[in-house]
C-alpha cells in the first residue's frame, strides 16, 4: 500500500512540477511582455471583428506571423512578441492556403476591396480558392440613407438590387484593417531577423508572372539612362499595389483603375504618377470613369527609391512605354508636397 502511495504521489509531483516549468511559468513570463510601440487594443467594433474572424474560420487558412525568412518578406516584417500583447488567444495560425494577414491593413488598406473579397473573391483575385462569404451581406433594392453599397463588378453583382453588408461584414472589415505592424525601433529583436532575411533574398526574384527578373533600364524623359532595380520594383508591386490594380495591370473595372494603358502612367512627364502613389487619389475620372475605392497614400510607407522603383516598374509593363523616374525625383516632388 505505501509502495502504491510513494508511486501515485511520486508521479503526481513530478507532473506538477514539469506542468509548473513548461506551461505555468512561460505564461507568466509572456504575460510580462510590454506592448510593442505603436501597439494599441482594438476598439469594440474591431474586437466584434476579431470572434467573426474565428467564427467564420478565417484563422484555418490565414496565418498572423511573419517568420523570418526571405519568403515572407512579402508579408511584412518578422513578428516580435509585443506585438501579440493585446491579442489573447494569438491567432497565429498554422495553415497558408491564403496569405498571412499580419499586416493586411498596410497592405489592401482599402475597405472597399476587402467587402468585394469577402462577397466574392474571383472579383479581385481571379485565381483565389477562397470560398465567398455572401452570408455577411445583404442583397436590397437599395441602400438605406447613410449605407453605402458595396460596388462590386457587375459580371459579379447580383441580377437586380445592390449589395449592403451587414453589421458582421462592417466588423470584419474594421479588424481586418486594424491588422498592421508598427515599425519596430531600431536594433528590437525583428529589425535583425529581417535584415538577415534580406541579406538571403537572391540578388535576381521572381516576378508574378514566373521567371527570374532582371535589373532594369529605362531612360528618363530629359533622355538620360536610368537603371532600376527591376526585382524589387515587381516584388513591391506584388505585394502593395497588385491587389486593386491587378498582376497584369488590368485593374478592376467600375472600381479600380488599370495602369495599362493608362495615361496618368504613360505621360512623358512622370510627376503626377509620383504625386498620386505619393498622396493617393480619389474622386477623379480616369479616362472617362470615376472609381469607387479610394487609393491611399504610400509616402509614409515607402522610400524615395521603393517609389521609383514601383513607378518604373509600371511605367514599363503591360505594353506601357514611359521615360524612367528617379529616386531623386521622387525625393524633389516629395518635398514640394503638390498633391495631385
Amino acid at each position: 500500500m505505501f509502495k502504491l502511495l510513494a508511486i501515485a504521489g511520486g508521479s503526481a509531483l513530478l507532473y506538477a512540477v514539469w506542468s509548473f516549468m513548461m506551461a505555468i511559468l512561460p505564461g507568466f513570463e509572456l504575460a510580462a511582455v510590454p506592448p510593442g510601440s505603436g501597439v494599441d487594443q482594438l476598439t469594440l467594433l474591431q474586437q466584434h471583428g476579431r470572434d467573426v474572424y474565428v467564427s467564420e474560420g478565417c484563422a484555418y487558412c490565414h496565418t498572423q506571423q511573419v517568420r523570418p525568412l526571405p519568403v515572407d518578406r512579402i508579408f511584412g516584417r518578422p513578428s516580435a512578441p509585443g506585438d501579440f500583447a493585446y491579442q489573447t488567444p494569438e491567432l497565429l495560425g498554422s495553415e497558408r492556403t491564403g496569405p498571412d494577414l499580419t499586416n493586411v491593413g498596410q497592405r489592401q488598406s482599402s475597405a472597399i476591396w476587402q467587402y468585394i473579397h469577402l462577397y466574392d473573391p474571383r472579383a479581385v483575385v481571379p485565381q483565389s480558392v477562397m470560398p465567398s462569404f455572401r452570408a455577411l451581406f445583404e442583397v436590397r433594392d437599395q441602400a438605406s440613407a447613410g449605407e453605402q453599397a458595396v460596388p462590386v463588378p457587375k459580371s459579379y453583382a447580383p441580377a437586380h438590387g445592390v449589395v449592403v453588408p451587414t453589421a458582421d461584414a462592417k466588423a470584419l472589415v474594421a479588424y481586418l484593417l486594424s491588422l498592421k505592424q508598427p515599425a519596430l525601433p531600431k536594433g528590437q529583436s525583428g529589425s535583425s531577423a529581417m535584415a538577415a532575411a534580406g541579406a538571403a533574398q537572391p540578388a535576381a526574384s521572381s516576378s508574378p508572372g514566373g521567371g527570374a527578373v532582371p535589373a532594369g533600364s529605362s531612360a528618363t524623359a530629359a533622355g538620360v539612362a536610368v537603371a532600376f532595380d527591376a526585382a524589387d520594383g515587381a516584388r513591391l508591386f506584388a505585394s502593395t499595389c497588385a491587389a486593386c490594380h491587378g498582376a497584369q495591370g488590368a485593374g478592376v473595372p467600375g472600381v479600380f483603375p488599370p495602369l495599362a494603358g493608362n495615361p496618368v502612367v504613360n505621360d512623358k512627364d512622370p510627376g503626377e504618377h509620383v504625386r498620386v502613389v505619393l498622396h493617393g487619389l480619389h474622386g477623379r475620372a480616369i479616362g472617362g470613369t470615376t472609381y469607387a475605392a479610394q487609393m491611399p497614400s504610400f509616402a509614409a510607407q515607402l522610400s524615395d527609391a521603393q517609389i521609383a522603383d514601383i513607378i518604373d516598374h509600371e511605367r514599363t509593363s503591360w505594353g506601357n512605354h514611359a521615360p524612367a523616374v528617379t529616386a531623386g525625383e521622387v525625393a524633389a516632388i516629395r518635398a514640394k508636397g503638390e498633391q495631385p
